[in-house]
């Protein structure tokens, strides 16, 4: 049940984060190394998309 809903979770997670910031390629991999720490998820689309850390921060926080 647990794994089910962390999956889920992930699942909008990764859905919201393709959403914002869709016009980047995001390998599979790539995300699910960040998956579960933020801060790797914040440098990760930092480096693709060069937008600051703080606004990144704040795009995230909305749909967590």
């Amino acid at each position: 049940m647990a794994t089910s809903t962390m999956n889920e979770s992930w699942r909008r997670v990764k859905a919201q984060i393709l959403t914002i910031w869709g016009d980047q390629e995001f390998g599979d991999a790539e995300l699910k190394k960040a998956r579960g720490n933020l801060g790797k998820m914040v440098e990760l689309i930092h480096e693709k998309t060069g937008e600051p850390r703080a606004e990144i921060m704040q795009k995230i926080s909305a749909f967590l």
